[in-house]
C-alpha cells in the first residue's frame, strides 16, 4: 500500500455542503506531466510521503482520486468584492478540491489545485497556470511558513508540456499544475454568494460547516463565527507585516475564513519598512498597499458581517467587527517580537518596543531582511548609529527567546525580494536550470530551523 497507515486519513466532509456550494468538474489532460517540486515534508503529514514518482503523478497531476476521499474534483462557488467592487461571477475557474484528508493532529485539509483546467467558472480564461507563476507561489508559501505566517503550504508542482499565452510575461509560456494544502477552502466570498442570493438555509449550513470542520465547534452561531474570523484574520494581518510581506489582492475572495493566507499572484516582500509599498502593479491607488493590508482584511471581515446579516441581529455582529483592532494590536507586538527573537511580555513594553522598531526604521530606510537577521543578538551592531538607541533600550527589557548559535546566524540574511525571485527564474527559463531554485528553497528551510 502506498500510502503510509499511521498517518492517511481521508475525510469527504464537504459533501455535507451539497448544493449550492460545488460543481463536479474534470480535470484537464495534461499534454505531459513532469513533477518539478514534491514536498515530501508536508506530503508525510498527510501520508502521501510513500507515493513513488509515478503513484505522485497520478495522483497530483493526473488527479486519479485519492482512495476514501472525493470520487470527483468539485469546482467550488463564491462571490466577492474585487478591489471594492463586487462580483457575483467568480469561482473557482482554474482549480478545484480534488480531496480532503486529515492530518496528524487530526485538522481537516483540503488539496486544492492551480491550474487544473477550465471549469464553469473560467469565464474566458484558460484555466491554467505559468510554471513561472508556480515556482513564485512554492517560494511565497515556504518563505511565508518559515516566517511564521499562516499560510496555504505547495505539496506539489508539475509541469503539463503546454504553451500558453500571457500578457505579462514573454510569450508563449511553459505551464504548470500546481497542488496546495490548506485548512479548508472557505472564502468571505463563499458567504457572500449565499447573502446574495438570499439562501438562508444554505447560509445556516455553511456557518455550521466552518464552525464544526475548521474550527472544532458545534453550533449553528454567526455571530460566534465572526468572531473566530475576526481573531484569525487580525493575526494574519499581524504576521504579514512583521514578515514584510504584501500579498498584492486581498479581494474578499482571496481571504479564508480560518485565516490561513493563499492564492499568490502578484506577492512582494517589501525592502523597507514603506507602507505605501505595493505588489500589483494594476493597484493604482495603493488600496492593499504594505501599510493598508490590516484595513483591507477588516474591509473583508466586514463583508462577511454584511452576509450574515441574513441570519443573525446587526448589533452583535458590530460588536464582534470591533474585536480586530484589540486582536491585532497585540498580535502584531508578538509577531515582531518573535521575528526579532525576544520574549513576548504581553504588557505596554511589547508596544513601546514596536512603535521604538517602526520608527526607527520608517526614518533609516534600513532594508527589514537584514535589521530582523542583526536584531537577533542581544543587541544591534555598532553600525546601527545613534538613532536606534531607543530601540536599544526598549530591547533591554526583552529576554533573548532562544540562542544566536544555529548556523543560518553566521551566514547572511535569507530574504524574497523581487529581483532574486527573477534571478531564480531566469535559469530555469532559459536552460532548465533549477538549482538557484532548489538552493532557495534550502535556504529557507535552513531560516526557518534558526527562527522556530
Amino acid at each position: 500500500m502506498p500510502f503510509d497507515p499511521q498517518a492517511y486519513r481521508p475525510e469527504r466532509r464537504i459533501l455535507s455542503l451539497g448544493e449550492p456550494f460545488y460543481d463536479p468538474v474534470r480535470a484537464a489532460d495534461f499534454p505531459e506531466t513532469r513533477p518539478r517540486f514534491r514536498n515530501d515534508r508536508v506530503a508525510a503529514e498527510i501520508g502521501l510521503e510513500r507515493l513513488d514518482d509515478a503513484e505522485w503523478v497520478a495522483h497530483l497531476g493526473r488527479f486519479v482520486p485519492l482512495p476514501g476521499s472525493l470520487e470527483e474534483p468539485l469546482a467550488l462557488r463564491y462571490h466577492g468584492h474585487q478591489f471594492r467592487s463586487y462580483n457575483p461571477d467568480l469561482g473557482d475557474g482554474r482549480g478545484f478540491t480534488f480531496a480532503q484528508l486529515r492530518d496528524r493532529a487530526g485538522r481537516l485539509l483540503d488539496l486544492g489545485t492551480k491550474g487544473s483546467g477550465q471549469t464553469p467558472w473560467s469565464r474566458f480564461g484558460d484555466g491554467r497556470l505559468t510554471l513561472k507563476g508556480g515556482v513564485r507561489e512554492v517560494l511565497a508559501s515556504e518563505m511565508l511558513e518559515a516566517l511564521g505566517v499562516p499560510t496555504s503550504r505547495s505539496l506539489s508542482l508539475i509541469e503539463t508540456g503546454e504553451a500558453l499565452e500571457r500578457n505579462d510575461e514573454p510569450s508563449p509560456t511553459r505551464a504548470a499544475v500546481l497542488v496546495r494544502l490548506s485548512h479548508g477552502h472557505i472564502r468571505i466570498g463563499t458567504f457572500q454568494r449565499l447573502a446574495y442570493h438570499r439562501e438562508e438555509e444554505a447560509m445556516r449550513r455553511l456557518v455550521r460547516y466552518v464552525l464544526a470542520e475548521l474550527y472544532g465547534e458545534e453550533g449553528e452561531d454567526p455571530v460566534r463565527l465572526l468572531e473566530l474570523v475576526v481573531a484569525r484574520t487580525a493575526v494574519l494581518a499581524a504576521r504579514y507585516m512583521a514578515a514584510g510581506f504584501v500579498h498584492g489582492v486581498l479581494n474578499s475572495d482571496n481571504i479564508n475564513v480560518t485565516g490561513d493566507s493563499f492564492d499568490y499572484g502578484p506577492w512582494r516582500f517589501a525592502p523597507t519598512w514603506d507602507p505605501g509599498f505595493t505588489a500589483a502593479y494594476f493597484d493604482h491607488a495603493g488600496l492593499y498597499a504594505f501599510g493598508r493590508q490590516p484595513e483591507a482584511i477588516l474591509w473583508d471581515a466586514m463583508q462577511l458581517a454584511s452576509s450574515l446579516r441574513l441570519i443573525a441581529e446587526s448589533d452583535p455582529l458590530v460588536a464582534a467587527l470591533d474585536r480586530f483592532a484589540e486582536a491585532y494590536q497585540p498580535a502584531v507586538a508578538e509577531a515582531l517580537l518573535w521575528r526579532m527573537g525576544r520574549v513576548t511580555r504581553h504588557d505596554e513594553s511589547d508596544r513601546a518596543l514596536v512603535q521604538e522598531v517602526e520608527r526607527a526604521l520608517r526614518a533609516s530606510g534600513a532594508g527589514l531582511d537584514r535589521f530582523f537577521f542583526d536584531v537577533f543578538a542581544q543587541d544591534l551592531p555598532p553600525s546601527y548609529g545613534a538613532e536606534w538607541d531607543a530601540v536599544r533600550a526598549a530591547l533591554a527589557d526583552h529576554a533573548p527567546r532562544r540562542t544566536r548559535d544555529h548556523a543560518y546566524w553566521q551566514g547572511e540574511p535569507c530574504a524574497m525580494l523581487i529581483d532574486e525571485v527573477e534571478a531564480i527564474w531566469a535559469p530555469i527559463a532559459e536552460r532548465d536550470d533549477w538549482t538557484a531554485f532548489e538552493a532557495k528553497l534550502t535556504a529557507i528551510r535552513q531560516m526557518a530551523e534558526a527562527l522556530a
